[in-house]
């Protein structure tokens, strides 16, 4: 039943909404206003979430996943007194949103950035902005829930039971990551997941009867999802139903769809203006009357709302928490090896012993695509850290992701318990799948082929910019696809995703340096990483003759080196390309020239090692420079300097058996031999 407090509650964060919006000069006010009543509903009454301890494992997970709509979320954090987490999950004293943070909305350095920031301020739980990430992240976090459930779930101890919330608007459902993840939740019928679909029917163009008018009740039921309609948004008691409809569906996620009015009770309510600009200061005292506030206070809160939330979700989460807690204290005399699982995990450590699993490949000339020592490397480290898990989008066979050892599984709809996800021909969701799954503590991976990462760009963009584990895994890296043809080969992709700030970019160059990859990205703890992999043979090297691969943790180094004195030319290689240094290494030694061959598995860490290092492994005496590899050439400069070569791919590739494809682009021994002898001649 609605009581004049709720609505006083209701327009008390509408309030702060406006003002915030307002005083920044910048933001969206009408989404947090038209949305509010039903935000409201579902963390007075519904969300089972402890302000006191934000990270507490169990909690129900809300995303905002129209992030535009920040103000309601910053209000919401505030009200409930929210406190606030650092970086190593410590809860600290302070409030994560204070009323001063409020007032600097949207400005530097504040905890009310523009959109949701995972990391900045606790109670996000995921970073939100681009329109469709937050629903499609959603639905990995669910899985992880359905996951830990089965694993760890016994008798009496209900230890993962947790619900899925996510606030989408207009635009994430036009987009396409929204659909694609909706459809997997579909199948895999996740009754942990609830959309609350915000049908205000604007967007910054105008009305979305301009762009957007399908029947998006009828898409989801075809989903396989269950539906529910809130006809008005300020009927709390109508969303509270709409709410109980959720609790009680098992078997499939469900679609409350809203309709709402933005900017509700503003002068400029349902209008693109309300949507994307401030009020103004004549309309927010307009709104205020009509919402029934004092015109002309800014940031109003009465004491009795803070008391409302404090009562409502701060008690409700509170003893939800404490509950918890016992619970686990009890399993944890029973089920010590599990407990000890679930605590790790949550501190993003691993099992003690984890290496002793990573295996060693001898020698061989024919070698074996790095592909497949991933895939074996994956399966032996599976073994050793049971939360690491993951899927492909619909190409495990091709780029190896599949754990094959007895008792895997498969994650589907009758059985939680699998490692192996089928994430279908959904790259983008993928990504932003494991990126809820990495998001609630597992350890996930996801993969397709190099040239299909464009697809899920902004979904490992924010795996990066949240700081997260996630292990993008892309096999078919090069012009080695062979006829397949340029729509198959990557070309600019490794130049792309380098480009990215906090991603760190593996591109190993043989077995054992697959083994070490795997040795440093399994350990992260606030890092994604991309693994890019053959799907060719490489000769696995015969490290007696050349330096360890534990030097793929120092980003590059030095393989081999002359067999006296200083170099003539240094040749630099990642993946396959080392192997065919190597190559030209031994014609050109024959030739009397001295040849430093360095691997450069990763940019990312060898920009991070000390000056001395870096100098070490490139003298800046030795001037006469190649770098080798079948990708764009942009950023090897920064290795080779201004006058040194680079074997690259300055065009797309081309339809041909490999080898005939090796001639036509260079990437021959001869060709690189040439380029290093008139690197010699030009620095003499």
């Amino acid at each position: 039943m609605t009581t004049d407090l709720d609505t006083l509650s209701v327009n008390t964060i509408r309030g702060l909404c406006m003002d915030a919006v307002q005083r920044a000069e910048s933001g969206h006010p009408g989404t947090p206003m038209g949305i509010a009543p039903v935000a409201y509903t579902l963390w007075q009454r519904f969300l089972r979430f402890d302000p006191a301890d934000p990270i507490w494992p169990n909690r129900d997970r809300f995303v905002l996943s129209e992030g535009h709509a920040s103000a309601l979320l910053w209000s919401l954090l505030h009200l409930t007194g929210v406190r606030a987490v650092d970086p190593d999950y410590e809860v600290l004293g302070r409030p994560s949103v204070t009323l001063d943070d409020l007032k600097t909305y949207r400005q530097l350095d504040s905890r009310c950035p523009g959109h949701p920031e995972y990391r900045w301020t606790s109670g996000v739980e995921t970073t939100t902005g681009p329109l469709g990430q937050g629903v499609a992240t959603s639905v990995g976090m669910a899985v992880a829930g359905q996951w830990l459930a089965a694993r760890y779930n016994r008798g009496s101890f209900p230890l993962f039971d947790f619900n899925v919330y996510a606030i989408a608007g207009d635009g994430d459902m036009m987009e396409g990551i929204s659909a694609e993840a909706a459809s997997l939740a579909g199948h895999l019928r996740l009754g942990n997941l609830c959309w609350i679909y915000d049908s205000n029917r604007t967007t910054i163009e105008g009305h979305t009867d301009i762009t957007f008018t399908e029947d998006v009740a009828e898409r989801f039921l075809a989903y396989g999802w269950n539906v529910t309609t809130v006809a008005d948004a300020n009927d709390l008691d109508a969303a509270e139903r709409a709410l109980h409809s959720f609790h009680a569906e098992h078997e499939r996620p469900t679609l409350v769809l809203v309709h709402s009015h933005i900017g509700y009770g503003s002068p400029v309510e349902d209008s693109p203006k309300a949507h994307g600009e401030p009020l103004g200061p004549d309309a927010v005292r307009e709104t205020k009357r009509f919402l029934g506030l004092p015109e002309d206070t800014d940031f109003y809160i009465p004491d009795q709302v803070y008391e409302r939330f404090a009562q409502g979700i701060g008690a409700r989460g509170g003893t939800a928490r404490t509950a918890w807690q016992s619970r686990f204290d009890a399993y944890r005399v029973q089920y010590p090896e599990l407990a000890d699982e679930i605590e790790r995990m949550q501190r993003r450590e691993l099992p003690d012993g984890w290496q002793d699993a990573l295996p060693t490949f001898p020698a061989d000339a024919k070698g074996i695509a790095s592909r497949d020592a991933s895939g074996q490397v994956l399966n032996a480290l599976a073994q050793a850290v049971p939360w690491l898990l993951g899927g492909s989008a619909d190409l495990a066979p091709s780029t190896k992701t599949r754990q094959t050892f007895p008792g895997a599984g498969d994650f589907q709809a009758d059985d939680r318990s699998g490692r192996n996800l089928h994430l279908g021909v959904r790259e983008h969701a993928a990504a932003a799948i494991a990126n809820g799954m990495a998001l609630t503590k597992l350890r996930p991976y996801w993969s397709t082929f190099l040239i299909f990462s464009d697809y899920a760009r902004a979904a490992i963009r924010l795996s990066a910019l949240m700081e997260i584990p996630t292990l993008h895994i892309f096999s078919h890296d090069s012009i080695g696809v062979g006829a397949d043809g340029p729509t198959h080969q990557p070309v600019e992709q490794l130049a792309s995703l380098r480009a990215m700030p906090g991603l760190l970019v593996f591109r190993p160059a043989d077995a054992n340096e697959v083994v070490e990859t795997w040795r440093v990205v399994a350990g992260l703890r606030h890092e994604p990483a991309a693994l890019v992999l053959s799907r060719q043979p490489l000769p696995t090297f015969d490290r007696n003759r050349l330096a360890p691969a534990s030097g793929v943790a120092m980003g590059g180094y030095v393989l081999t080196d002359p067999p006296s004195g200083n170099p003539d030319v240094i040749l630099l290689a990642t993946g396959s390309e080392v192997a065919l240094a190597l190559a030209a290494r031994d014609e050109l030694t024959a030739d009397g020239v001295a040849v430093r061959v360095v691997s450069m598995p990763c940019w990312e860490l060898f920009d991070r090692q000390s000056h001395q290092y870096r100098d070490q492994v490139l003298p800046p005496a030795v001037r006469a420079r190649v770098a080798i590899e079948q990708a764009s050439t942009l950023g090897w400069e920064r290795y080779v300097g201004d006058t040194g070569a680079v074997v690259g791919m300055h065009t797309f590739g081309a339809s041909a058996p490999l080898k005939q494809l090796l001639r036509k682009f260079g990437f021959t021994p001869e060709r690189v031999s040439q380029a290093a002898r008139e690197q010699v001649a030009a620095n003499i």
